[in-house]
């Protein structure tokens, strides 16, 4: 099974069971496949508002919210004030009607939301609208965090997917595939590599500057690859700083629950020995009792003898 597929279930669980659930589906596959246990155990628990939504995104209830956007954006571009009005009024019906079913699912699934996280519900299936990228984001069922439209500023995902690589078309740097992470860090690593080599060369002996050569005219194509390098290789850095917290986390949980369930066997065993105690009490007080009946009959059998 892909990572991605694992992803999307584990989204979808409850909050309060999610960091439990992760650790049961990584044990479950770490004898098979390593990669991908580990892969489980830096997932993120998602924000409340992101597990509305990729819940609302596994019954397929966002489809339409999506499609709203281009004929929204295209009014806006238009300056059809009589389009822009009726979308509107449409984009508030069916954010409303979705953030109600949302909260119905959380309901349904034991841990209704508050008011504001369903606000966050509103603004990130806005966002989705606003954006082709978020609509992307929103319904791949792989979202952790909510989001927010900004104006006209594309919407900033970044981070906000458990498997970004999953989702090529909520890409927000361009149309082009995402650069796949290993290579990203390779290409990290190799410029770092680049620069302790010229740090350790030793200085060339003075010489006299060589007349300035023009400068070669920018490539758009390799400006533009830079740029989906570098904005994927901060996007790891952050994922895997997120990881670290959430593995963090998830080990300070699972060292309460530790601490809980010896905090429940000390007591489990001082109501034992107070039962104990309690026992051997009643049992002294029974010998006392049979010693004092068995001197009472032996004191009753000589005075008969007599």
């Amino acid at each position: 099974m892909e990572f991605a597929d694992v992803a999307r279930e584990l989204l979808l669980v409850a909050p309060q069971d999610f960091v439990a659930e992760r650790t049961a589906r990584q044990r479950a596959v770490r004898r098979d496949d390593r990669a991908l246990a580990t892969a489980i155990g830096k997932l993120r628990k998602p924000a409340p508002a992101a597990w509305v939504i990729d819940l609302l995104a596994h019954d397929g209830a966002l489809d339409d919210a999506v499609d709203l956007g281009p004929a929204l954006r295209t009014a806006q571009a238009d300056a059809d004030p009589d389009a822009i009005r009726t979308l509107r009024r449409q984009r508030t019906e069916v954010v409303d009607a979705l953030a109600q079913a949302g909260a119905d699912l959380a309901s349904d699934a034991g841990h209704p939301v508050t008011p504001a996280v369903l606000e966050q519900v509103r603004s990130t299936i806005e966002a989705a609208m606003a954006d082709p990228h978020a609509g992307a984001a929103v319904r791949s069922g792989l979202l952790v965090t909510a989001l927010e439209s900004v104006g006209f500023d594309a919407v900033d995902l970044d981070g906000a997917l458990a498997d970004p690589d999953a989702v090529p078309d909520a890409w927000s740097g361009s149309d082009a595939p995402p650069i796949p992470i290993s290579q990203a860090r390779g290409a990290r690593q190799a410029s770092r590599a680049s620069r302790a080599a010229q740090r350790d060369a030793p200085e060339p002996d003075a010489e006299p500057e060589p007349e300035p050569e023009p400068e070669p005219a920018s490539d758009p194509a390799a400006d533009r690859k830079a740029a989906r390098q570098a904005e994927t290789a901060a996007r790891t850095e952050s994922r895997d700083a997120d990881a670290a917290l959430d593995t963090a986390e998830a080990d300070l949980e699972q060292a309460e629950e530790r601490r809980a369930e010896l905090q429940r066997a000390l007591e489990q065993a001082e109501a034992d020995i107070t039962r104990l105690e309690a026992a051997r009490d009643e049992a002294e007080a029974a010998s006392d009792r049979a010693r004092d009946v068995l001197h009472a009959a032996q004191e009753h059998r000589r005075r008969v003898g007599r």
